[in-house]
């Protein structure tokens, strides 16, 4: 159980986010553990991770502020390894650069500037800016099938409906459309194999007709 100094401090900043959130960020701690926040960051607009959405996790200790979070990353990204705590400045890893003025606030800040560099640090990956695209468009339908993730920001969850259903209208009205160009195609052929099957008998009727004309012809004659 986190003592009261951290708690405290916690419910404060909470109190400060919901009255001036913080663009980009989302953050909120667990009812059962003040000590763990989710955080959802928005992708940075004009980047490859223009569109994503960010899903990871603050740990507090519970000597916070006097000392620094861990944090880390769910949502596959392309910049972070998942499920790795991360090497930054305001993380556990730098326990001599904390300040502890700082807040959830300001840490997801500097985690969302540092994630838009390309900046090398434990926990960090290489990766093609086309990764960076696929995983950002992919990244809000992988993260509602995390239970929390679904609590915490319902919202969110209900954009992704709207945009599966956005889609799914889209590309339906085209589906029906290349069905009924796929089903007339089929029907043509089945239309040209139909007559051309019934020239091939015709066909046949001829040449057997000749030639029992010819038999007889010459059945005639002998």
């Amino acid at each position: 159980m986190a003592p009261n100094v951290c708690t405290s401090r916690l419910l404060k900043e909470l109190r400060e986010l919901q009255k001036k959130p913080v663009e980009g960020i989302r953050a909120l701690p667990l009812e059962s553990n003040i000590l763990e926040w989710h955080y959802v960051l928005e992708g940075a607009k004009g980047t490859s991770y223009e569109g994503g959405w960010y899903h990871g996790v603050v740990t507090f200790p519970s000597e916070y502020p006097m000392k620094p979070p861990s944090i880390t990353m769910i949502t596959p990204n392309g910049r972070f390894k998942t499920c790795t705590k991360l090497c930054l400045s305001m993380s556990d890893f730098h326990p001599e650069n904390w300040n502890p003025m700082w807040s959830v606030g300001t840490i997801l800040m500097g985690l969302l500037s540092f994630m838009v560099q390309d900046s090398p640090t434990y926990g960090s990956i290489e990766t093609s800016d086309a990764f960076k695209r696929k995983a950002a468009i992919e990244s809000l339908e992988y993260n509602c099938q995390n239970k929390t993730f679904s609590t915490l920001f319902p919202e969110l969850v209900e954009l992704n409906e709207t945009l599966k259903k956005e889609k799914e209208e889209k590309y339906g009205i085209n589906s029906q459309n290349t069905s009924s160009s796929a089903l007339t195609s089929s029907q043509d052929s089945t239309q040209l194999l139909e007559q051309g099957a019934a020239s091939w008998t015709a066909l046949v009727a001829v040449l057997i007709a000749i030639v029992a004309c010819t038999w007889a012809l010459i059945a005639y004659v002998l």
